[in-house]
């Protein structure tokens, strides 16, 4: 269980404080950052609002939290990331609290409302199953905008010892799925619960495809490209269409390997995420992913893929707020802002698109004794990357709140 600093609320700005100091953002992204920063758990009678036939849920206790909430705005906080122990704690702070006023759910912090939150609906492919017998809502995640599969469950980083990512809880507990047959999605599944996905007519405006590295092949990731093609191909076999509103997050292929990616698939969109935007620091953070494909590299790989995909097209991102992990992480949180902001520029000044994920210190990782950084930091960050976006004239289409809605700098465009 991760330990609260008592004074925390002492050493740092509140969150009305950053409302008042930033009218120009808006209060639903603040909130966003600061539940997906801090963390969230539920009152009883809170947990008494959730219905398994209507809701998305995962397990809270002996009882049934929802999946993840929505804001009045349609902003999302994908709380199913945060892995935050049972009370609620991740980060060394209070987590917000959803309770309920006048018979509604909202998130409470001290007592105090903040926003009223909706939890999110339950697609009605879940508890259908496959053929195989698996019920479909454990092999594809719905989000309120999209769906979502996890084509490799296990990141092969995590080979070898002291070269996984350290802030991470799902490549440090997927060992479990290496060399199973759960290690891979099945792809007739897939086609399958796609005949079920397209009778939900108006529901998803698209989808995306991740999962961890997979680092064999004839060339290095030939084998996790081919898995994407293969799980592409089966979405796609419903449609009839060349192209759909689609994005494949891995890890950064290669030329000759994204020129295949786009031509034999349906897709529009891809992200590779440099997750440090700092070179040394991102060799102690990410070490594997810096040994295979140094930095300077993967960046050229985004490159390629704007020429490829075109402009608002590819993304990369960041997990924000690892890069003043201790004991070789910055100092302070200007210095990070700035190198942040500088590898920003040069990223968007080459047509890739920014996103930024909030930092949480995962119970399972090798940083989860960590703190992350101020909601000041996190509106900081989120701010310079929506107006680095703007100036060279990159679009958030492709990941915008209504086909993610989890990033606070892409959902800024909508103010």
């Amino acid at each position: 269980m991760a330990v609260i600093d008592k004074d925390w609320r002492k050493k740092e700005d509140s969150y009305w404080e950053i409302l008042k100091r930033y009218p120009d953002v808006s209060p639903f992204i603040i909130t966003q950052l600061d539940v997906q920063r801090r963390g969230v758990t539920y009152t009883p009678a809170a947990l008494d609002l959730v219905n398994p036939e209507i809701h998305q849920t995962r397990p809270l206790g002996d009882k049934l939290a929802p999946d993840s909430l929505l804001l009045r705005d349609g902003t999302s906080i994908v709380t199913n990331f945060t892995f935050a122990t049972s009370d609620g704690t991740i980060s060394g702070r209070d987590p917000y609290v959803v309770d309920v006023i006048n018979g509604k759910p909202f998130l409470t912090d001290e007592g105090k409302a903040v926003q009223e939150v909706i939890y999110w609906e339950r697609p009605k492919f879940y508890d259908k199953l496959t053929s195989k017998g698996h019920k479909m809502g454990s092999i594809v995640r719905a989000r309120p905008q999209r769906f979502h599969f996890d084509v490799n469950h296990y990141c092969h980083f995590w080979d070898k010892s002291g070269e996984g990512c350290k802030y991470c809880g799902i490549g440090a507990a997927g060992h479990k799925y290496k060399g199973t047959c759960e290690e891979h999605i099945d792809y007739e599944e897939v086609a399958e619960i796609m005949q079920e996905i397209v009778k939900e007519k108006g529901r998803y405006v698209g989808f995306i495809l991740t999962g961890g590295s997979v680092l064999s092949g004839k060339e290095l990731l030939d084998d996790e490209l081919d898995q994407y093609i293969a799980a592409l191909q089966a979405v796609a076999s419903v449609f009839g269409v060349k192209k759909i509103p689609s994005q494949v997050n891995s890890t950064a292929l290669n030329e000759r390997q994204l020129r295949r990616l786009y031509d034999e698939t349906c897709l529009t969109s891809w992200t590779s995420d440099l997750e440090v935007f700092d070179e040394e620091i991102q060799k102690w953070i990410c070490p594997g992913k810096a040994r295979l494909i140094p930095f300077q590299e993967w960046k050229n790989r985004l490159y390629k893929g704007v020429e490829i995909f075109g402009k608002g097209q590819v993304n990369t991102g960041i997990v924000s707020g690892v890069e003043l992990a201790t004991p070789y992480g910055f100092k302070t949180e200007a210095e990070a802002i700035k190198r942040n902001l500088e590898t920003a520029e040069e990223l968007t000044s080459h047509g890739v698109g920014l996103k930024h994920d909030v930092w949480n210190v995962v119970p399972g990782s090798i940083l989860k004794n960590q703190t992350t950084p101020s909601l000041d930091y996190y509106v900081q960050i989120t701010k310079g990357f929506y107006e680095l976006n703007l100036k060279y004239g990159i679009s958030t289409e492709m990941d915008d709140y209504r086909k993610c809605s989890m990033h606070a700098n892409i959902n800024h465009d909508r103010i």
